[in-house]
């Protein structure tokens, strides 16, 4: 055993700065601005994000995903959707090497098992074979033209439309379009695509968000999409500071490829003009549906109960490459603000504030830097919140043992 320096004593504070120590990496932070320098491991148990970029809440390191907190030994003391309940002993970070500080330097008591790199979580990435026996989009439909080439689980495709109507090379199993995109099958699908005719968009106003990428794995991006609980923490500059901490048990109801769950919820609605002439309060009530297909095609339906208004949307994730997935989001809107059809400036108006929670999603997605969906419960930790993810990650690995 040894003492290794890792960092200056004046460049740690409170912000947290990851460290490589022994072939690992690590968080080494001050939890207190004159306290000690305190090493934790790098991943947050739970959905394995970096620690790295949490921040430091009443001499705890809290997750910037979900909130969880850790003191200095490691021990979770909070997990915020479970409220006052009791937190499971797995939630905690295992113990890391001693710390001091000498002559200004911070140094790390390493043994041999310290110095062992950490084994690969498996799961499934954006290239695993599996996928080919799904349907994907791979573009929006105004995109394609005389040629245009997409990438899908790491191979490039070159589409063309002409009179005869969409073609692809490699010639795939099947292609198809549907609600103004163009979805690719390179082998024959296990599940089809949503059975919501194309019909039904015509009662509601619909609009495209621009497509964008993320680093994360489809997996994730899912995962993210169908997760409860992140919302006071990720999108603070959006809806967060409204959302409930606490999230109340919840059922989710398996459907063939796939699965469904509808929760009631309370929000504040200030967009709402009954709320200004006095005919409703300002929180009300709404009904969010979810409603899954493998392995990435999701819908959110949110009704709102005292209102009328309907806003759904349509959320596909296309695995590019082990680094690269591409998502589109399209809304369709109904009687938002008591308006019947919306006009082009409300429309234009949710869109720009679905664009922004977005954009607060993809920020902490671009800090990830595990590259696949673990499918094994085992590799990471789940409470009550979580059971869309665990359906999730049961779904996607009966879906793989399918495609087999």
């Amino acid at each position: 055993m040894s003492w290794t320096p890792v960092a200056r004593s004046a460049d740690v504070g409170t912000e947290p700065r990851q460290v490589r120590v022994g072939g690992r990496e690590w968080v080494l932070v001050r939890l207190e601005p004159d306290g000690p320098a305190t090493l934790l491991p790098a991943l947050c148990p739970h959905r394995r994000v970096p620690l790295v970029t949490g921040s430091v809440a009443g001499g705890r390191l809290q997750c910037a995903y979900h909130g969880w907190e850790f003191d200095a030994a490691g021990t979770c003391t909070l997990v915020p959707s479970l409220g006052h309940d009791r937190v499971p002993p797995r939630a905690s970070l295992p113990p890391g090497p001693p710390v001091r500080e000498v002559d200004g330097a911070v140094e790390v008591l390493l043994d041999a098992e310290d110095t062992e790199a950490e084994q690969e979580i498996p799961g499934l990435g954006n290239e695993d074979p599996a996928l080919l026996r799904a349907w994907h989009p791979i573009a929006l439909s105004t995109e394609v033209g005389a040629a245009h080439e997409v990438r899908l689980l790491g191979r490039t495709w070159s589409l063309s439309r002409s009179g005869t109507g969409l073609r692809a090379e490699p010639e795939p199993y099947a292609l198809a379009e549907r609600w103004g995109l163009v979805w690719l099958a390179p082998e024959e699908p296990l599940v089809p695509l949503f059975d919501e005719p194309d019909a039904e968009d015509a009662a509601y106003a619909g609009a495209w968000l621009p497509p964008d990428r993320t680093p994360a794995p489809a997996g994730f991006v899912a995962d993210n999409f169908l997760d409860v609980a992140h919302f006071p923490f990720v999108h603070t500059g959006t809806f967060g500071s409204e959302a409930a901490t606490v999230v109340e048990a919840y059922d989710v109801l398996p459907e063939p490829g796939g699965f469904r769950s509808v929760q009631e919820q309370w929000f504040e609605n200030p967009e709402d003009p009954g709320v200004a002439a006095g005919l409703r309060p300002l929180r009300q009530r709404r009904r969010a549906t979810y409603v899954y297909r493998a392995p990435f095609q999701l819908v959110l339906r949110l009704e709102e109960l005292d209102v009328g208004a309907v806003k759904t949307i349509l959320f596909f994730a296309q695995p590019e490459s082990a680094d690269s997935t591409r998502i589109y989001t399209k809304m369709l809107l109904h009687d938002i603000g008591g308006l019947g059809e919306p006009t082009p400036q409300v429309v234009a108006n949710e869109v720009a504030f679905e664009q922004a929670v977005l954009a607060e999603d993809l920020a902490l997605q671009e800090t990830l830097t595990l590259r696949v969906l673990p499918l094994d419960l085992k590799d990471e930790m789940h409470v009550r919140a979580d059971r869309l993810g665990v359906a999730l990650r049961r779904e996607l690995l009966a879906f793989v043992r399918a495609a087999a």
